[in-house]
């Protein structure tokens, strides 16, 4: 509503100030040459006081740029009556000043080519300085919603989620997609896009510093894809960079969660193995280090014990729940995540099997179960859910 109230004003605006323009220069004569002008032709007799005033009257405003003095007299409260109007209007909706920055800009660009005949129009003038507002208005808005959305604080019981700066910063995209869709520039709107783009990645950046109850990757993860959708689904050209960002943060963290997660079903071994890469890396030839006490032979069996075929199914199963219940439904990332935990837990148990066989070579020693074993467990899983 603001919106249509801003552009009538302007349409009415512009036929009576360029009137009112034509007419005081057509009138005095202003917009011959001074030196050529004769102001008024008297035929005869003395020259009436009124009329020798005005002339002089005249011929001064003509040396201090007369037709915009007369103007600027005669509209005199046009200026601050805008400028109310359109605080008016940048108060009415959260993002007003985005609806008047794009009704100024397109007013004053049609206005410009309009009246190019009168290049130094008042109105011209005018509007000019309210675009000037307009812009400093809209970079100040700008400018506190990225402190906001920087500065937000996480709530101390988030399960995870998407985080409201995301939100808000997908909101405001949304609207100023659709006001400055027709306009005819948006330097100032990719301008604007960029910085939030930038605290919005702040934001979830300082995630990994936050006390949450629940796993911080995963939360950086699913924050970092939904924005990746959300700029695949726009296509704003300014952001197609951090597009790729984006796509990269969430990979970068579906694989911390994910391995994070994976070492808890297989934990004991996982650690044993960790062990064992570590004395090979230190110069222990991998024939001898099943000599080294705490890796022997008889430990690994130990550990490989407390890894029945059954056991890792029921754990792989808990977990499954435990993702299951903290991923947010609507990025529908657990057949992702799920497949990428299985892929890791694939290569996991590869290296445990080519390590057995490095250096623990003719002890007959075997994990309890198979690979072939292994991928029917994530199977049933899946379809059993």
């Amino acid at each position: 509503v603001s919106k249509q109230m801003l552009e009538q004003v302007l349409r009415e605006l512009q036929p009576l100030c360029t009137a009112e323009q034509q007419f005081i220069e057509k009138f005095f004569q202003l917009s011959q040459d001074p030196a050529n002008l004769q102001v008024l032709e008297l035929a005869t007799g003395p020259v009436p006081l009124p009329i020798l005033l005005l002339t002089c009257f005249v011929l001064f405003l003509r040396l201090e740029e007369p037709t915009t003095r007369l103007l600027s007299e005669i509209f005199s409260c046009l200026e601050p009556e805008l400028r109310g109007f359109l605080d008016v209007c940048n108060k009415v909706h959260p993002f007003g000043c985005l609806q008047v920055l794009v009704t100024l800009n397109d007013s004053v660009f049609e206005m410009w080519g309009f009246s190019s005949a009168l290049p130094s129009s008042f109105l011209n003038a005018v509007l000019g300085n309210m675009l000037l507002l307009a812009k400093s208005s809209f970079n100040k808005y700008i400018g506190t919603l990225c402190k906001d959305i920087e500065e937000a604080k996480i709530p101390s019981k988030m399960k995870g989620g998407i985080l409201p700066s995301v939100s808000r910063f997908e909101e405001f995209v949304d609207f100023s997609e659709e006001v400055f869709r027709t306009a005819r520039r948006r330097g100032e709107l990719d301008k604007a896009h960029l910085q939030l783009a930038g605290s919005v990645f702040s934001s979830i950046n300082s995630l990994s510093s936050a006390n949450l109850k629940v796993n911080t990757d995963m939360v950086m993860m699913e924050n970092f894809h939904h924005i990746h959708c959300f700029l695949c689904q726009k296509k704003i050209h300014c952001l197609e960079g951090k597009k790729r960002e984006a796509k990269q943060r969430y990979s970068e963290h579906m694989e911390k969660y994910v391995i994070k997660y994976l070492g808890q079903p297989l934990e004991k071994l996982n650690n044993f193995f960790e062990g064992v890469k570590a004395r090979v890396a230190q110069g222990v030839k991998e024939e001898e280090v099943s000599f080294q006490l705490a890796y022997s032979k008889q430990e690994l069996r130990k550990v490989i014990e407390k890894y029945p075929g059954k056991e890792v199914k029921r754990a792989l199963e808990t977990l499954y729940r435990k993702i299951h219940k903290y991923l947010s439904p609507e990025e529908n990332l657990l057949p992702v995540v799920w497949h990428a935990m299985e892929q890791e837990f694939i290569r996991q148990y590869q290296e445990f099997e080519d390590l057995i066989q490095r250096c623990y070579a003719g002890s007959g020693i075997a994990m309890d179960f198979t690979m072939e074993d292994l991928l029917s467990y994530f199977n049933s899983i899946t379809l059993s859910h």
